[in-house]
């Protein structure tokens, strides 16, 4: 068992390596004991101020990948998100998938809703995660070109889910180790925003950010933005490609 579990990793290890040149931001090697928070699809009036107090309590930070359709309808909230030392990075104009586009509409709409964006904070926007992690080679490439750094993910609470939140937390608190990207969402797209889920869940996102910064804590861990993580480590990245 050992030598086809040492066997497995050593065939992992080579495709990261191979598929470096193409890859996406997965996670962060540091010794620093840190995780990098992520929050996607807000800004949203309800759950971006409880993720907000809940990060403040903790003294945490964190990364939220925003969608400029809901920035347009929510400005203020990007003044606080930066206003608590957080992280701001596209999630694009809204949520269609880019695999539903053509490489030429990745590049235009992305290019569009960064610079959007960019004005709206004020800040350089270096990050980019594509909605449903949905992507192929020619939209990474079309994101690169553009200048963004595509970002995937590694542990998640699934919190698109109506479950009670100590039961997502403890799913998201699974995988926890220094340099692991988590995701977590502030809001919950409709079809509005280019959505495809079903009915909003309507647990508490911000007593689940309270569980989920406890458990880290009880770890020795800290939720830092993806930003402040890269810093104090080496970013790895290898190919993630999903339709």
């Amino acid at each position: 068992m050992q030598t086809t579990t040492s066997a497995t990793r050593a065939v992992r290890a080579a495709g990261r390596w191979a598929t470096g040149p193409v890859g996406t931001v997965r996670r962060v090697a540091t010794s620093r004991p840190e995780v990098a928070l992520t929050y996607d699809d807000g800004p949203d009036p309800v759950g971006t101020p409880a993720v907000l107090q809940a990060l403040a309590d903790f003294n945490a930070t964190a990364t939220f990948f925003v969608l400029v359709k809901r920035a347009r309808r929510y400005p203020s909230l990007l003044g606080e998100i930066l206003a608590g030392g957080h992280e701001i990075a596209l999630h694009g104009f809204d949520h269609t998938r880019l695999t539903r586009l053509t490489a030429e509409d990745t590049r235009r709409r992305t290019r569009d809703a960064r610079t959007e964006l960019e004005q709206r904070t004020g800040r350089r926007v270096k990050w980019f995660r594509a909605p449903y992690g949905a992507m192929l080679f020619p939209h990474w490439l079309e994101i690169r070109r553009i200048g963004l750094i595509p970002v995937a993910w590694g542990p998640t609470p699934a919190d698109w889910r109506d479950v009670p939140e100590p039961e997502l937390a403890e799913e998201g608190l699974l995988r926890a180790a220094p340099g692991e990207i988590i995701l977590c969402h502030d809001s919950f797209v409709d079809a509005a925003d280019g959505g495809e889920s079903g009915p909003a869940p309507t647990f508490d996102r911000g007593r689940l950010a309270t569980l989920l910064l406890t458990g880290l804590r009880e770890r020795g861990l800290s939720g830092r933005s993806l930003g402040e993580v890269a810093r104090g480590g080496r970013i790895e990245q290898w190919a993630w490609f999903k339709r």
